[in-house]
């Protein structure tokens, strides 16, 4: 049985531990609040700028080209995975990874290259001996991304996917924030971009944007050169943008769970202490007691 001393040195341990992740848990609080408002910013801009351009490209005309949109062949997979630097988040990196690799089993007979945004998928991805195309690390750590950065590796997205020999389609796996207590890892095909289809899926009614039309005042390679590198800009920032608000919502779900966890443990360990403190001091009455009925 542990004494009494021992114990006491945990119960001190474990508050020190405790005043730490009270603490993360208010750094988090105190960047989740930004984070969550340029996400919800960004993306009704990124979703309807999509929608949009997909709208146009549809009625650009089958003879119509451009690098971004053109559909090639059906074997080399770049794949950008975009984790945490830091860990401590609970399940986010977790999720993030397993998704990473179901998405290689599920394309096994593909060539599959992955751009590991982020120091926890960098890790998992080299300890899996998975190829990487290439990392950026310390973006997501401060809990602000600059669109400078995003342009950065949306850039390098398009380079790979343009070059000759280059790859043919590109995918994003990304945590789309919720709430505080709710991430929804997302899956996402960002190149080629793709053309809508009149109508959409069988049985949905068109759209009030392919009812009405569109008119080009300048040619459609014009506009297209122009639009198509910002919709890959656009949505590799808002997956940047919802990450990082999704990881700072999970590191101060896990902290609040963790700070609970320990204030429990304390109180288990105090009650322990007391109970070990008053079978002592019941067990020196007895000696005393029986010690001065042999004297007698």
């Amino acid at each position: 049985m542990a004494n009494l001393l021992d114990i006491r040195r945990r119960i001190k341990s474990v508050k020190n531990t405790q005043q730490i992740t009270k603490a993360m848990k208010m750094v988090s609080a105190a960047k989740l609040k930004r984070a969550q408002e340029r996400a919800v910013s960004a993306r009704p801009f990124a979703v309807k700028m999509a929608e949009v351009l997909t709208d146009l490209a549809s009625q650009a005309g089958e003879d119509f080209r451009h690098p971004l949109m053109d559909a090639r062949g059906d074997s080399r997979y770049l794949l950008v995975l975009v984790t945490a630097d830091k860990g401590l988040a609970g399940a986010f990196n977790a999720n993030l990874t397993k998704a990473a690799l179901a998405f290689m089993r599920e394309h096994e007979g593909k060539s599959v290259e992955v751009l590991a945004v982020g120091r926890k998928g960098r890790d998992f991805i080299r300890r899996r001996g998975v190829e990487i195309a290439g990392e950026y690390v310390g973006l997501t750590g401060k809990g602000r991304i600059e669109h400078a950065e995003a342009l950065e590796i949306a850039r390098d997205v398009m380079r790979r996917f343009t070059e000759d020999e280059g790859v043919d389609k590109v995918f994003v796996i990304f945590n789309e924030f919720r709430s505080v207590i709710s991430q929804r890892v997302v899956v996402e095909q960002i190149l080629p971009v793709s053309r809508a289809e009149e109508g959409g899926e069988e049985g949905d009614s068109p759209r009030e944007l392919n009812l009405v039309g569109y008119k080009y005042e300048q040619p459609p390679a014009e506009i297209f050169s122009q639009l198509l590198p910002r919709l890959v800009e656009t949505q590799i920032y808002r997956a940047l943008l919802e990450s990082v608000a999704s990881e700072q919502g999970a590191r101060m779900t896990a902290m609040d769970s963790a700070s609970k966890n320990a204030g429990e443990l304390i109180q288990s360990l105090t009650l322990n202490m007391n109970r070990i403190r008053q079978a002592s001091i019941t067990r020196e009455i007895i000696e005393i007691v029986s010690g001065a009925a042999a004297a007698q």
